[in-house]
């Protein structure tokens, strides 16, 4: 990885600092340095739990929680931004300027003395790593904060007198801190127990990958138990077709989308009758008689890897959440799930029968036949096709689903599989992959910052010792005053339900719980529930 090259604050003469300083809100913080200088260890303040409990059917009770931790005091506050260079443009005086909470040290001290000379009263708190799996220990980087006040209105007021001092600036709450407790967590817990339950668990996209429904209105309409949202999916049409997932998913034992480098995933096989969290890979080729090309992806745009994780991928073909990269030579296979429009653009397109007999080759666009498939190729994939998929010849398309340790996995009607990130729990231990999966970058810390090490609403998947299914989702953005998980915080939470393996899976505003067709977590979106990609169902018997 490459290290990265900051550009200093702007600066004010010193006159009109002077100036500035007369319109300082009155109400401000002392001057601090270091405050707060350890991760908080919540465990040193036991929440008080208050639960309810609901038996759905034989073998699965939803549970709906409120979590608070006495003692805690939050307020709002003013975080000034640091300036940092594009991850991946560090050599580049141009780079365009992205912007941080936590930089050096070095950043954190100057900023506080140019916030003390135009009359503000600054404090810099040290932030610590999260205990992950795989990043370094001890002081991640310094921010630079000022005041603490009851309204958001008042924190607003004084961030007025910090931008006109020429710092770019952002409204925290410190309820969403990692080095203090929260002061309230709503949290919904569905156990599914196979010894019992006669129904059965299954991930769906409802029969289209090419789509976007909310959670509760897929519950609704499969009559559903207990219903979450599931894995990764693209949003805007930017980053390719919204709805289709970002990371490997199979629905009816069909794989629709590929892994984005080597993911945590749940698989639920026999209809749930047996779970397990694995990190999968997928490889799929193309055969035309003894020639061969790897296929790069299932249902997504050629050329455009959202998530990242492809060979050959740029700028990383490692997984590198909600970065979308590019792919010169690819070749992209469509299925009958697929039930919009193809992407058009340069390239090749052949159209396969369910034989896998080439029907046509041409221009791409058009529709996946009902019972047949299609290939889109781009840069050498676009030659490769139309070297070897002749019309009237066969290509056959392969495809292998391994755990890393390198155990296939055979998908059958019956099984469905979700994937996101990271691991959270693995053999009944926290251990959060953060890196490896993508979610955070060690010589980057401000990336993935807010997404991982802050407090957020989170879906989380794990099985217990058991063999039962644990789904869980946590409220957050102060939704009825809740203020989420950090992802080590999901994890300990995982543990402390008995999950012996659990993963992260989408969360944020995609986060949503139905019970009985009815949502019973409060979505973060202004808007409300969002519609998402793929979401798991547990479904009841049919006679």
């Amino acid at each position: 990885m490459r290290h990265l090259r900051t550009r200093g604050a702007a600066r004010r003469p010193a006159r009109a600092r002077a100036r500035l300083a007369t319109a300082v809100v009155a109400a401000l913080a002392a001057p601090a340095f270091l405050a707060g200088a350890a991760e908080a260890d919540s465990r040193r303040s036991e929440p008080a739990e208050q639960w309810t409990t609901r038996i759905l059917a034989p073998g699965v009770t939803v549970r709906a929680g409120v979590l608070r931790h006495p003692g805690a005091d939050h307020a709002w506050t003013v975080t000034v931004q640091a300036p940092t260079s594009s991850r991946w443009s560090t050599n580049d005086p141009d780079a365009p300027v992205t912007w941080a909470e936590v930089s050096t040290r070095a950043w954190a001290a100057g900023t506080a003395r140019e916030l003390a000379d135009a009359g503000l009263r600054p404090r810099v708190e040290s932030v610590q790593w999260p205990r992950y799996a795989d990043t370094p220990h001890g002081v991640m980087g310094y921010r630079v904060r000022v005041g603490r006040f009851t309204t958001q209105q008042e924190a607003r007021t004084a961030a007025s007198a910090v931008t006109a001092a020429g710092f770019r600036t952002t409204l925290s709450w410190t309820g969403y801190d990692i080095q203090e407790p929260a002061d309230l967590e709503n949290v919904h817990v569905a156990v599914i127990d196979p010894d019992t339950f006669d129904g059965t668990v299954q991930a769906t996209h409802d029969g289209n990958v090419a789509q976007r429904e909310a959670t509760s209105a897929v519950a609704r309409k499969l009559d559903s138990l207990v219903a979450v949202n599931g894995g990764f999916f693209v949003l805007a049409t930017g980053d390719g077709v919204p709805g289709t997932m970002s990371g490997i998913g199979a629905y009816e034992g069909e794989l629709e989308s590929m892994a984005a480098g080597s993911r945590s995933a749940l698989l639920m096989e026999d209809g749930g009758r047996r779970v397990r969290v694995a990190d999968l890979t997928s490889t799929v080729t193309a055969r035309a008689g003894k020639a061969a090309y790897q296929v790069q992806g299932i249902n997504r745009v050629p050329g455009t890897v959202r998530d990242c994780g492809r060979p050959g991928s740029t700028p990383s073909e490692l997984p590198w959440q909600d970065v979308t990269c590019r792919l010169a030579d690819d070749l992209v296979e469509f299925t009958p799930a697929f039930r919009a429009g193809l992407p058009t653009g340069p390239g090749v397109q052949a159209v396969l029968d369910a034989s896998g007999r080439v029907v046509s080759v041409g221009a791409r666009g058009g529709r996946v036949p009902e019972d047949g498939r299609v290939l889109q190729g781009i840069g050498r994939a676009a030659d490769w096709l139309t070297a070897h998929a002749r019309p009237y010849s066969r290509v056959t398309v392969g495809e292998v689903v391994r755990t890393t340790d390198g155990r296939r996995v055979r998908l059958d009607g019956d099984d469905s599989l979700v994937s996101a990130a990271p691991t959270l729990v693995k053999d009944g231990r926290i251990d959060i992959d953060a890196a490896a999966e993508g979610v955070v970058d060690p010589e980057y810390t401000s990336f993935g910052y807010a997404w991982a090490n802050v407090r957020q609403p989170r879906t989380m998947a794990g099985v217990d010792q058991r063999g039962r299914l644990i789904l869980a989702t946590v409220d957050g953005r102060l939704k009825n005053g809740s203020e989420g998980f950090t992802l080590y915080e999901a994890a300990r939470f995982m543990q402390s339900l008995g999950a012996v393996d659990a993963l992260n899976l989408d969360g944020g505003g995609s986060t949503a719980m139905a019970v009985d067709g009815t949502l019973v977590n409060h979505p973060s979106d202004a808007a409300g529930e969002r519609p998402v990609g793929d979401t798991v169902q547990v479904l009841p018997a049919r006679d």
